[in-house]
């Protein structure tokens, strides 16, 4: 073996090299030429006579570094692109972002608005108690809310025996906070108490087993049904528009006497008659009235000083006019498909 054999073994590598495609491929023919060819140069130095061991070696030597190199060389490129992170060049990908869902959405609106009236938002447990949820809302014992149709209760040991304060059930109204909240702090007040119900009853497109709803209580020594009246009309206007209009119509509810339930013109044809409002001009979107005195009494309340009035409504049913949703359940499907054109 002689110099030029050196010179070989180096343009055959750099050849080798230049047709490698990835890392790994360029490590092993680094390797490959360290371990075999340079090797075998390296034991060859013994029969290389004297006086040109010395090059010989300087050039076996050099043939080793450039080898090396190339594989420092691999490994610094890798460094860097670690070091680096992102690579500025390659494409990028839109990063998925969530949004608020539509009942959450609606009901911050609706939080919006009647801060701005003074209401302060409270919340209330979704599992209650019967005296609470029935009791203290003036609901008779017979009462048809009561029975399994309408109700879903919490099965318990012994729930014959268990008073109303210990029978469990999910909350069919989130009217049961209005006595909690009397209870720690006395009139005036003005709160609304947005949340989760549910009821025992068959699904369809404009009922679910469990939706959202928003109760509201005005409490004080001079309210009236023209307080009512200008807090609804005001919260409907912020809502929906301003020439949306509001109309009142004697009910009943166990909670509120005189009751009324409240009407809207409908949004979706003006109030000229549609199919979403079954050609009346009206949609019924609310319950209330003045709250009842044995309410007042189960807060501890002095219904001889303090009245007030209490109303109810669903979010869900909001939205689906808001929206023009015609099925409540879509809400619940969590189908992103119909979730993202909100």
């Amino acid at each position: 073996m002689n110099e030029k054999d050196i010179g070989k073994i180096e343009k055959r590598f750099f050849e080798e090299i230049k047709k490698t495609k990835t890392s790994q491929e360029r490590k092993k023919v680094c390797k490959k030429y360290i371990e075999e060819d340079l090797s075998a140069v390296f034991a060859n130095l013994k029969n290389v006579s004297a006086d040109k061991r010395s090059k010989f070696g300087v050039l076996a030597n050099e043939l080793r570094g450039k080898i090396s190199e190339e594989m420092k060389g691999e490994k610094k490129k890798k460094k860097e692109k670690e070091e680096q992170g992102v690579d500025v060049t390659f494409p990028g990908i839109e990063p998925k972002t969530g949004t608020l869902h539509p009942l959450t959405r609606m009901q911050e609106k609706c939080r919006r608005i009647f801060a701005k009236m003074g209401f302060v938002t409270v919340d209330g447990p979704e599992l209650e108690n019967e005296w609470y949820n029935f009791d203290a809302l003036n609901f008779q014992e017979d009462h048809p809310a009561r029975e399994m149709q309408d109700t879903l209760f919490v099965k318990q040991k012994n729930r014959k025996n268990l008073s109303s304060r210990e029978k469990l059930l999910m909350r069919t109204q989130t009217s049961a906070v209005q006595v909690r909240y009397m209870q720690k702090r006395k009139p005036p007040l003005r709160i609304i108490v947005p949340g989760r119900v549910f009821r025992n009853e068959a699904t369809d497109s404009s009922h679910e087993i469990n939706f959202y709803q928003l109760e509201g209580l005005m409490v004080g020594e001079d309210v009236s049904v023209a307080n009512f009246k200008a807090v609804i009309d005001r919260f409907f206007k912020e809502l929906f528009s301003s020439q949306v209009e509001l109309r009142l119509r004697p009910s009943f509810f166990p909670f509120t006497e005189p009751s009324f339930e409240v009407d809207v013109s409908c949004s979706m044809c003006s109030g000229k008659g549609c199919s979403v409002c079954k050609q009346t001009g009206w949609i019924e979107i609310m319950g209330a009235g003045m709250v009842h005195p044995n309410v007042l009494k189960s807060a501890e309340v002095d219904s001889e000083k303090y009245r007030g009035f209490a109303f109810g409504c669903g979010i869900d049913r909001i939205v689906q006019i808001e929206q023009k949703v015609d099925d409540v359940r879509l809400f619940y499907s969590g189908d992103l498909r119909f979730l993202k054109q909100f």
